[in-house]
């Protein structure tokens, strides 16, 4: 953690592409986005304008495709005794990441008895249709997350507008949120909402890589942060593609 502490300028700078929408190329990404967008339709009739009951709900659904994907691809590697490419810490991550998202939301909101009880349902149902979507097609499970990370975008852009228009009462920010994304000790909800977005965002242009790499079977990232070191001259520079070949993989 960083001896400054992000200021709600600082997180306004950073740059979003907020009107960002990977447009479906094939009949898998065709599937992967009309799912996401049928599964939205109840949660809006049911939440309507719950925005900090909604976002609890979709951080528990949050969370668990990193959590899936990296025990999946952990398992692979073991079988395979092979390095996973790179993979596996970076899922293994957005999902904590996800779950600090919920466990902020948790202090924020109280959740009646029946929301608890629906998200638990929809956490066990979603775990196990997205374990098996990963088995049948990987490819298709990140785009799924993909098109999901934009609706999350989508989300907390429309709860940014409602606390800036004063319909969302803008109290401060819980303590495991300021800790975690090291804000001011004054931060507000609107200061958490604009750190959450960030990390949407960050999520949504992951997923659709890793299904573009994946389609294009480069899957071993290493290769990429092999040229970046080229680039800041951190190792000397050479084939990278050579260097992480099947030979010299564990």
């Amino acid at each position: 953690m960083g001896k400054k502490r992000l200021t709600t300028k600082d997180l306004e700078a950073i740059p979003i592409d907020l009107g960002f929408h990977r447009e479906p190329a094939n009949m898998s990404d065709w599937v992967a986005y009309h799912v996401v967008k049928s599964l939205r339709i109840p949660v809006d009739l049911f939440f309507r304008t719950k925005y900090i009951h909604r976002v609890v709900a979709l951080e528990t659904v949050a969370a668990v495709p990193g959590m899936v994907a990296g025990m999946l691809r952990h398992l692979r590697s073991l079988r395979r005794c092979s390095h996973d490419g790179g993979w596996i810490s970076h899922l293994l991550h957005e999902a904590e990441n996800e779950r600090m998202h919920l466990l902020t939301w948790m202090k924020v909101s109280q959740p009646t008895i029946f929301e608890r009880a629906l998200v638990t349902g929809v956490q066990g149902v979603f775990f196990n249709v997205f374990f098996a979507l990963y088995m049948i097609s990987d490819r298709t499970a990140h785009r799924v997350v993909g098109y999901l990370e934009e609706q999350a975008v989508i989300s907390y852009t429309h709860m940014l507008e409602e606390i800036d228009t004063g319909v969302l009462e803008n109290g401060p920010a819980p303590k495991i949120a300021i800790d975690y994304w090291n804000l001011e000790e004054n931060a507000t909800i609107r200061d958490v909402c604009l750190a959450i977005r960030l990390d949407e965002s960050v999520h949504m242009h992951t997923n659709h890589h890793l299904s573009d790499r994946i389609a294009l079977k480069q899957e071993d990232l290493r290769v990429d942060i092999h040229k970046l070191q080229e680039e800041r001259g951190m190792v000397p520079k050479q084939n990278a593609e050579e260097v992480w070949t099947k030979a010299n993989k564990y």
